[in-house]
């Protein structure tokens, strides 16, 4: 089991150098697989959109914190640390152009030392979303094309270039360098609860991280991922399943149980505390329960 964490966004001290770089570079002593950085470009002050992971229809983040954008502060984070793994969680693809988004993932995989991973979403906030310029109602279909641009960008085609041509994209000729250093290109998790997030992780993906999901319902959207990737001649097996924990309560029989389900890494969530010697306590006595260290 890999073990992630998600940074602590709610605390607003993300945008604090000093704070959230301790923070990681602690993460990565503890022997933590990678750490998470959340996305949100824009958030409208009185949002008509429905939150689905909360009863009342509400994010838990203010509307005024502190939310570096996450490409950015994975890149900071890379030259404070020399190991840990580096995740969006999720990025809302479509206020992103993916020929744009191409060679931003490619430096940051590329500076890291391969250790960029790309967990994508489609976005619940409608104001968010169009206000970045894209259509809220063909946000999916948009996503999906958006997920083959990078892959072909990613590609070796010198010396004639990338081509694709699209219902929103369009180009030919493209030479996108640096590549990314991992085999394949960055890895890409499609992150979300709906039939629409599992199908599109089996047919462009490298894993499915859905959010608010369990028993039945989990393992639906699991086989309907693997489904999808036999029918696209892809392999299942090689799909990675990330599900969600708390930093505090996680413990390595709860870990396991995760794991039977398929899980292979979990993303943990700390307490939004601004005291840094608080957070960075929670991460040595989560990796001390669980025989990080």
């Amino acid at each position: 089991m890999k073990y992630a964490v998600l940074l602590p966004v709610a605390a607003g001290v993300t945008a604090d150098p000093a704070w959230i770089g301790e923070y990681v570079r602690h993460a990565e002593t503890c022997g933590f697989e990678s750490v998470g950085a959340v996305e949100h470009a824009v958030v409208a002050s009185a949002y008509s959109s429905v939150y689905p992971y909360d009863a009342s229809g509400r994010m838990e983040l203010a509307d005024d914190l502190d939310i570096p954008d996450p490409l950015d502060l994975l890149a900071f984070l890379a030259g404070q640390t020399s190991r840990i793994g580096l995740a969006t969680g999720v990025l809302v693809l479509p206020n992103h152009h993916p020929v744009v988004l191409a060679k931003r993932l490619a430096t940051i995989d590329a500076l890291s030392g391969g250790r960029l991973r790309l967990v994508v979403g489609m976005g619940w906030m409608r104001e968010e979303v169009e206000a970045c310029g894209a259509d809220f109602a063909s946000r999916g279909r948009r996503g999906d094309e958006q997920l083959e641009v990078l892959r072909k960008l990613w590609a070796d085609t010198a010396p004639e270039g990338a081509a694709h041509d699209g219902e929103f994209f369009q180009f030919k000729g493209l030479m996108s360098y640096p590549k990314p250093v991992q085999d394949g290109g960055v890895p890409i998790h499609v992150g979300g609860h709906t039939k629409a997030a599992a199908r599109r992780a089996g047919r462009y993906g490298d894993g499915l991280q859905p959010l608010g999901v369990a028993g039945d319902e989990l393992r639906s959207l699991v086989g309907l991922m693997r489904e999808e990737a036999e029918k696209n001649g892809r392999d299942p097996d090689a799909l990675e399943l990330t599900l969600g924990h708390s930093l505090s309560a996680v413990t390595p029989e709860k870990a396991a149980k995760l794991g039977a389900l398929g899980a292979g890494r979990l993303v943990l969530r700390g307490a939004p505390s601004r005291d840094l010697n608080e957070a960075k306590d929670e991460l040595s006595a989560c990796a001390e329960r669980l025989g990080l260290a």
